[in-house]
Parts: C-alpha cells; structure tokens; sequence
C-alpha cells in the first residue's frame, strides 16, 4: 500500500534530503579524473606524432648527406628536448629519436621513441 503523502507532487521524502549533493560530490571527482586521462592520451598522441615527423625529417636530413649538426638543430626545433641517435644501416641512413614525456596532472614520465630511416644519397 502507497503512502498518501508519496503520490502528491511536490512533496519530498525527509529521507531523500541532500541525496543528490552527495551522489554528486562522488561523481565529479571521478568526472575531472576521466578527463584528465583523456587529455593526458592526447597530449601523448601529439606528442608521438611530433617524434615520429622529427626522426623522418631527420633520416631524410642525413640521407641528403646534411651534416650532423644541422639534422640535430632540425630535431631540436621540432621536438626540444629529445635525443638523436643516426646510424647507418647498410644503404639507409636511420634516426632514432627519444623524448620524456610529462603524462596528466601528477607529471608522470613517459620516455617516448620514435625511429625512421631513409636512403643514403637520395636527392
């Protein structure tokens, strides 16, 4: 049987008070969480693609026969901050790039690497 009270409109249950603040004070915390994750994988996604274009330029840079200096001030305005390691590979010239990555809020680490190779003597 239903209480006459619970079917008028308008009316509350003194025991429902304040239940929707408190559902909403557990939410938001996990809400910004979700996405600071979320911006944190974007940033990372940006920040790989940056790495990879760099470590191509960079192979494409020394299979033109570019000195070494000049392909690491290429990387260096692409992505600062990451190392450049050039190897020669029988007729290709390689570039592998390495960078630290600051990931979220909390500025965890995430080392990132990128490698890319290009013909030796190429136009």
């Amino acid at each position: 049987m239903r209480s006459p009270w619970a079917s008028q409109p308008g009316r509350r249950l003194a025991g429902s008070r304040g239940s929707v603040t408190a559902e909403f004070a557990v939410v938001m915390p996990a809400l910004f969480l979700v996405l600071a994750l979320c911006l944190g994988a974007v940033n990372l996604v940006g920040q790989q693609l940056r790495l990879s274009d760099a470590a191509a330029d960079a192979a494409r840079a020394a299979g033109r026969g570019d000195d070494a200096a000049r392909v690491r001030a290429l990387v260096a305005r692409a992505v600062p901050g990451a190392a450049l390691g050039l190897a020669t590979r029988g007729e290709f010239v390689c570039a592998d790039l390495s960078s630290q990555t600051a990931f979220g809020l909390g500025g965890f680490g995430v080392r990132m690497t990128a490698s890319s190779c290009a013909l030796a003597g190429g136009l």
